[in-house]
């Protein structure tokens, strides 16, 4: 097996983190989670001598087979030498900014950034990043270059970095793509983007956050705290206007954010669900706690939010309206603040990538494994493994036991350095093709080229699955298959009728 010692490992979180991708000699798990989480893991990655980590890349082109891949990474200029920045963030000071101005992606627009920024917290490796659109050096070629002056000694900044295109040979691929989250515009019956004080988890989650743009304080669009919160939970999830699964994750990290709203801000917390889905190890303990901490749950689907007050006590308030299941009848529940739990998607150009890395994707976005049980981390294209939410909506023990399920199964097969194939693939007699191309369109894993030397099909056995097709659709009949070639075929039928 050719180069089977290195890999190629990409990780897409959710698009205000961004994409990595890493070429190894060992295979390394890393958690499919929040940046916060995701750091100490990736921290370890940059130091392990054996793992080279590329951030602001992504893979555009994938060729070859197991234990030949050759992979086309385009790296995007961040205008700064990654080995020579220190993440001292001088340059962000010096910047002729002297106010953030700009919507931060991390913070999914509730903070501001320059131009200059480091792209999320607690970021690895610790370097900045010049956006060309907002950069007035870019813009007008007029700036200043404060940021330059402030960065003399280190002379990391670099107005004149190009993109630029590298391909590596590896043996294996782990994709871990990751997912995007549901957006809550869908649905405008609960309306996000109408009134100014619904949120989606996300960015409940940076409010909360000591690092996020209010520093951990939970506050309204207008500086107030909320005295009521509602969640309503299965946003996006379990519909049939939307998405028929389950997120699996969404009723835990609402209970985890009803717990804690109620700690930083003694609000009245209302949870507004379909049912509470809480399997994991500990997790029926910790709703368990939430009840006796006076969260309350009310069982039915939310049909929609709006400002429009019936009594005066729901004045100047968002009211849920809600059937309760349990006691029977139809609930308006005023509250300040509505906290959306949206649901797990796969990303828009699933398509995209599932093309570019020959494997198969469902309907809804995440790609298939082998088999559901039995190769849960394997796709139909040998060398490419899964982990992560790209093949399904998980929660981050899941995300790491299968990350670790697909490392052991890169590492067996280089400590093999051999793939074991099966008996039944197809091969072609030079002497009958006529090399018309047919069986080379047909091939559903590109497994034939064409000999322009020869003018023959070539067949390579180590992509074949031994599916038949070429056999079957072979004009000339040169394109044969072993266990099924005519004679034996004849032998069986023969010793049938004996």
């Amino acid at each position: 097996m050719a180069d089977a010692g290195k890999h190629v490992y990409l990780v897409e979180r959710d698009p205000t983190i961004g994409g990595h991708m890493a070429k190894f000699d060992k295979t390394f798990p890393t958690l499919d989670c929040a940046a916060c989480i995701l750091t100490p893991k990736m921290s370890m990655v940059r130091a392990h001598p054996n793992i080279t980590l590329w951030t602001y890349s992504e893979v555009t082109h994938v060729e070859g087979y197991v234990g030949n891949f050759k992979v086309k990474v385009k790296r995007k200029p961040r205008y700064i030498h990654e080995e020579l920045c220190t993440g001292c963030l001088a340059c962000v000071d010096a910047c002729v900014y002297k106010d953030a101005r700009y919507p931060d992606e991390f913070n999914l627009g509730l903070g501001k950034r320059k131009p200059i920024y480091i792209p999320f917290a607690q970021a690895t490796p610790l370097v900045v990043l010049i956006d060309p659109e907002t950069c007035i050096q870019f813009k007008s070629g007029k700036c200043k270059k404060t940021c330059v002056e402030a960065c003399a000694e280190r002379r990391a900044i670099d107005f004149e970095q190009r993109e630029e295109t590298k391909e590596i040979e590896v043996g294996t691929i782990i994709l871990s793509t990751g997912f995007q989250v549901f957006d809550a515009k869908r649905i405008p019956n609960y309306g996000y983007g109408i009134y100014p004080n619904v949120y989606t988890a996300l960015e409940i989650e940076r409010l909360i956050n000591a690092s996020g743009p209010t520093a951990g304080e939970v506050v309204l669009r207008d500086g107030r705290k909320p005295q009521t919160v509602g969640i309503i939970h299965c946003v996006g999830s379990r519909d049939e206007n939307t998405n028929r699964w389950c997120s699996r994750v969404c009723c835990m990290y609402s209970l985890k954010l009803a717990h804690l709203l109620k700690e930083h801000t003694g609000a009245e917390v209302y949870n507004f669900y379909i049912d509470i889905r809480t399997p994991g190890k500990g997790f029926e303990e910790f709703y368990d706690r939430l009840l006796k901490e006076g969260v309350h749950f009310i069982r039915g689907r939310v049909a929609e939010v709006t400002d429009w007050a019936m009594t005066p006590d729901e004045e100047g308030k968002l009211v849920i309206r809600a059937e309760d299941t349990l006691a029977g009848f139809v609930r308006r529940v005023p509250v300040d603040l509505v906290v959306l739990s949206v649901g797990l998607e796969g990303h828009a150009d699933a398509e995209d990538v599932r093309r570019t890395f020959n494997i198969t994707c469902s309907t809804e976005g995440f790609f298939l494994e082998r088999h559901p049980k039995l190769a849960p981390v394997d796709t139909f294209t040998d060398g490419i493994f899964l982990a992560g939410c790209c093949q399904g909506p998980k929660d981050i023990p899941d995300t790491v036991a299968q990350a670790g399920a697909a490392a052991a199964q890169c590492m067996a097969l280089i400590d093999r350095g051999y793939m074991e194939i099966e008996p039944n693939t197809a091969w072609i007699e030079e002497e009958l093709c006529s090399g018309c191309h047919v069986c080379i369109a047909m091939c559903p894993y590109t497994a034939i080229h064409f000999d322009a030397q020869k003018k023959v099909a070539v067949l390579n056995e180590a992509l074949c699955k031994g599916c038949g097709t070429c056999v079957a659709a072979c004009p000339s009949g040169a394109a044969q298959q072993n266990l099924f070639r005519d004679e034996q075929l004849f032998a069986e039928v023969e010793g049938v009728l004996v």
